[in-house]
């Protein structure tokens, strides 16, 4: 189907007569630039029963912020299932601030403790800080599950574009140890850093994100240029066998849309349980903007409903 109205009147704010391009700013400006577009265009911030700021010890004495998030249907005694988010925003881009509503809208419409993750952001702090710091606030959240008021037997991860890349590696990074999430949730997840399929040509300007964007981030978070380590593209890892079920959620017109049908593909052939929505209409990015887009909403409820059928008891 062509572009929805909304994306449309979106991308003519975006490539308006003089604006600079995302990849032609810098870190700073990027940043601030990302945080007004989702303060802009996302939808009224629901209230929920808490929020807790949640800082977590790293080996260096340094503090991992997060914010924990309590459904409006809890009570302080209810031991909840727990949603661990990490945000998008190419590892460059993105805080906990902008995704305040989304991590709501999860909380409320899931049943779901929601855990969101200020994880360090490149060039600052390039790969494999984010890495580090997602392994640290799942570690940390099993380890203090009383503090949290969770489950620590019924956690899952997610996250959108690098936020979802960071949900696979981390799960796949647990995949043998004892304990790991029971639920996968990828919105429009980067899986591979180099990719020639289709998509990466037809949606790769004039799109939202573009080919520079991509560029943009990619030489940030991987300095060294290592494209090809499974850590940054996990459609490289030898095995995906034995994640746990999996909701994938993509964007039509998204340059990473081939990708995230390859790497869907790739765990049904593998043996995973997988859950693929394509939202026609959209561009990359869509989840937060609900304000603009109503198939953001949409979106939000089936993820969120996937997220408490799988973190049900038993």
């Amino acid at each position: 189907m062509p572009l929805s109205p909304e994306a449309r009147s979106l991308l003519d704010m975006a490539y308006r007569v003089g604006a600079p391009k995302f990849h032609e700013l810098s870190p700073a400006q990027a940043r601030h630039s990302f945080q007004k577009l989702q303060f802009a265009f996302r939808p009224e911030a629901p209230a929920v029963a808490s929020t807790t700021e949640v800082p977590m010890a790293r080996a260096d004495g340094s503090a991992l912020l997060s914010r924990l998030y309590r459904p409006l249907s809890s009570s302080p005694r209810d031991v909840l299932p727990l949603l661990i988010y990490f945000h998008g925003g190419g590892w460059c881009v993105g805080d906990v601030a902008s995704y305040d509503v989304l991590c709501r809208q999860f909380a409320n419409v899931s049943g779901c403790a929601v855990l969101s993750v200020e994880y360090r952001l490149a060039p600052e702090h390039p790969f494999p800080a984010a890495l580090e710091d997602a392994a640290l606030a799942f570690d940390w959240a099993v380890q203090h599950a009383g503090l949290l008021g969770i489950d620590a037997g019924r956690i899952a991860l997610g996250g959108d574009s690098a936020g979802g890349n960071l949900s696979i590696v981390t799960a796949l990074s647990l995949r043998d140890a004892g304990i790991g999430p029971r639920f996968l949730l990828l919105i429009y997840p980067s899986t591979e850093i180099l990719s020639k399929r289709l998509s990466r040509q037809n949606y790769g300007e004039g799109y939202f994100l573009d080919f520079g964007t991509l560029q943009w981030f990619f030489e940030h978070y991987l300095p060294d240029g290592n494209t090809e380590d499974w850590r940054a593209s996990p459609m490289r890892a030898a095995s995906l066998a034995g994640l746990p079920p999996v909701m994938l959620i993509a964007a039509e017109f998204d340059p990473l849309v081939d990708d995230c049908a390859a790497f869907a593909g790739r765990l049904r052939e593998e043996g995973c349980e997988v859950d693929y929505l394509q939202v026609d209409g959209m561009v990359h990015g869509f989840i937060t903007l609900g304000k603009l887009f109503p198939q953001a909403n949409d979106a939000v409820r089936a993820a969120a409903g996937a997220v408490a059928a799988a973190l049900r008891a038993g």
